[in-house]
C-alpha cells in the first residue's frame, strides 16, 4: 500500500528526510507554482481539460478579489488552507496534479458545465 511507511522509516522515527516519505509525499506537488505550471501544460495539451481547470480556478476565486491586493482572482488563503486540511490533513499540503484534474472533471460532469 502506497500510504504505509517502510520499516526503516518507522525505526528512524520519521527522520528519513532524504526520501521525504517516498510513498505519499512523492505524489504531492512541491509548490503551488509547480502545480500551476504542470496543470497549465496539461491544459495546453488537452483543451477540454484546460477549460475545466480554468472554470474550476474561477470558481475558487476570492470574493471581491478586485478590491484587495494583489488584485488577481486567486483563492482566499485561509479557505485554501482549510480545503487542504480537510482533504489531506495538512494545511500546507499541495495537491497532486491528478487530484486537481479529477476534481475539475468531476465538477464539470456533476454540475453539467
Amino acid at each position: 500500500m502506497w500510504l504505509s511507511a517502510t520499516m526503516a522509516e518507522i525505526e528512524a522515527g520519521g527522520q528519513n528526510q532524504g526520501a521525504e516519505y517516498t510513498n505519499y509525499n512523492w505524489l504531492m506537488s512541491r509548490s503551488w507554482l509547480g502545480l500551476t505550471g504542470r496543470l497549465a501544460l496539461r491544459g495546453l495539451l488537452n483543451p477540454r481539460l484546460g477549460l475545466d481547470l480554468l472554470r474550476t480556478a474561477w470558481a475558487f476565486r476570492r470574493r471581491r478579489w478586485w478590491a484587495l491586493a494583489p488584485y488577481l482572482p486567486v483563492p482566499d488563503r485561509e479557505y485554501l488552507r482549510w480545503r487542504m486540511y480537510t482533504a489531506y490533513a495538512d494545511e500546507d499540503a499541495v495537491p497532486p496534479v491528478n487530484d486537481v484534474i479529477r476534481f475539475a472533471r468531476w465538477r464539470r460532469e456533476t454540475m453539467g458545465l
